[in-house]
Order: C-alpha cells, then structure tokens, then sequence
C-alpha cells in the first residue's frame, strides 16, 4: 500500500483537516514477453521473479489470487511479509529468523536500494523482484496483475480463466475504474479522512457505488456476466475486508456487507472458488490495520469479531 509523503510517518495515516490522498506514483518497468526497444522492460522467464504479496494487504492480495487462478505458482514463485509494518517497510516476520528464505533479506526495502539507492517513496506490496540481483522490479500493483494475464500467458495452466475478455474489455475498464476510485480506495478516504467534511463526502461516494453494485449484481453472477474477471478480483479483495475492518474500524458503517443480498451472495461465491478464499486470512487482515494504524487505534487493539463462519454457506448463486 501506498499513501501520500504526508503519511511517511509510523502510526500516522490521517491528517488533520485534509481528505486523503493516495501516492499513486510507482515504478513503472514492465515485465514483458518482448520486451520494447528503448525500455527498462525485463523479460518474462519461468523462476527469474518472486512476487512478494502480503495476505493482509488488498493490493497485493489481488496479485497472489491472479497468480493462483492462472496456474503460475510454479513459475513466479511468492513471499510473504508478515501483517504488520513500521514506517519504513514491510517486513518478514513469518519466516525463520525473520529472512525471506529465496532472497536473504529482513526487510522489502533492502530489495527497493539494492536498484534504487534512496528511493525515495513508500515501501509497498506487492513488489516483483528479480532473484538473481534481489532487486525490485515493479510495484505497479494494477499493471502486475494485468501482466501476469497478458505477458504470461505462455505459462497458464490450460484452463486458465480469461480474465480479460476481449469482447468485454472496454466495459471492463470502466467498471474497475469506478471500483477502484469509488470502492478500493473509497474506503480509505473515509477512514483516513482527516475532517467531518472529508469523512461525510468520502462516506456518501462510497455508498453511492455500493449501491450500484448492489444493484448491478441483481441481475448477473459476475461484475461483467456470467464468468469471472479480473473486475472480480478487484472488488473481491475489499468486500473481503468490509466487515472484519472496513465497516468499523474506517467507519464505513451504514450497512455490514452481510445486509446487502446480492454483494453478500457473489462474495460468498467468489470467496469459495479456488484461489480466492483459501489466499484469504482474516487474521492477518485485522492484525494489520489494527495495529499498524495507530492513530485510528491507539492502543492497537485487535477486535475478535465479528463472526465469519458465513462465508462458507451456500452463496445461492449460479
């Protein structure tokens, strides 16, 4: 995750008086089948990269359930940072000793310095890195994703799902725009808002687009039909943490997803398809922005609610 420089500060992610504005500057090298003259680009080769995505986080844990659902465990291989991080980068706390066990390094940012001494901006999952140099090579969270669809295909399973489909890309598009201005990062303006104006417009933004998807999920099982995309990925990773974290800790509160029927149905579908729901930890998920948020919760209290035993019932749908 990414916020903007204001929020470079540990515990500190709303300012006062100020709506929140997310750092959307990334390192842009691709990593392509062909890579274009003239470019940065690195080469798509099967165990050349490590994506390193942490469960907790919706950003990245978007690009671990796009490597699952196209069969790419074998050639891109995955580390995981630990759920909570200080103000200067994530770090590998899950494994032995605290060391990613592929890269030898305790902290993500080592991999950022190793390319770009200094750099300059936030530490942020997920990261692709080349092993061989420990690296990084992109952070682009939305082109990663696009990339492990487009640039390697050559290394789906067979029965890969088609998650960008042709005929419906140009609608796909702006579905995830509005998904992500209104949804992915609408719930972090209201719980970074750092005024009762910023909160109450943030609030109503949200909602607006909830609505909207409640309602254009009335009518189909997936955001674009009757199979899933990559617009389904997208939604999916912040409707997973409405409840455990979104509802109450960013006060995103008029309903719990479980009181919207049709939202709560297609979550429930998508969260126990392959890929999905076994790349989820609730744990993790409210571990992180419960402690890492210190201002928002001071005392970093982790609730032990609410209950999520729902999400394996039968979804209705299909």
């Amino acid at each position: 995750m990414s916020e903007n420089e204001e929020h470079s500060t540990g515990g500190v992610y709303s300012v006062k008086g100020k709506e929140f504005t997310r750092d959307s500057r990334y390192i842009e090298t691709r990593i392509m089948a062909e890579p274009r003259a003239g470019t940065d680009d690195y080469p798509v080769e099967p165990g050349r990269y490590r994506l390193i995505a942490a469960y907790a986080c919706p950003w990245a844990n978007r690009s671990i359930i796009v490597r699952d659902v196209l069969g790419l465990q074998d050639v891109i291989s995955l580390g995981t940072p630990g759920p909570t991080h200080d103000s200067d980068s994530w770090t590998f706390d899950l494994d032995p000793d605290g060391l990613d066990p592929v890269l030898g390094i305790h902290r993500l940012k080592e991999a950022y310095e190793r390319r770009f001494p200094g750099y300059p901006r936030g530490i942020t999952v997920p990261a692709m890195v080349e092993v061989e140099t420990g690296q990084v090579v992109t952070n682009d969270f939305a082109q990663i994703t696009e990339d492990l669809y487009f640039q390697w295909k050559a290394h789906h399973r067979p029965d890969a799902p088609d998650l960008w489909p042709a005929e419906l890309r140009a609608e796909m598009q702006d579905v995830m725009r509005r998904v992500y201005t209104e949804v992915n990062n609408g719930v972090y303006r209201c719980g970074f808002a750092g005024s009762q104006e910023a909160y109450d417009a943030a609030y109503d933004r949200l909602w607006t687009a909830m609505d909207w998807l409640e309602e254009r999920l009335a009518s189909r099982r997936y955001l674009m039909g009757d199979a899933i995309t990559e617009a389904d990925i997208r939604l999916f990773t912040t409707l997973v943490r409405f409840d455990p974290v979104y509802h109450g800790h960013f006060k995103c509160n008029r309903q719990k997803l479980t009181e919207l029927p049709n939202l709560w149905g297609y979550a429930r579908d998508l969260f126990q398809t392959p890929g999905f729901g076994d790349n989820v930890d609730f744990e993790q998920i409210k571990q992180h922005y419960y402690v890492v948020h210190t201002d928002l919760n001071p005392l970093s209290i982790v609730p032990k609610g609410p209950d999520l035993s729902g999400w394996t019932t039968p979804h209705g749908r299909g």
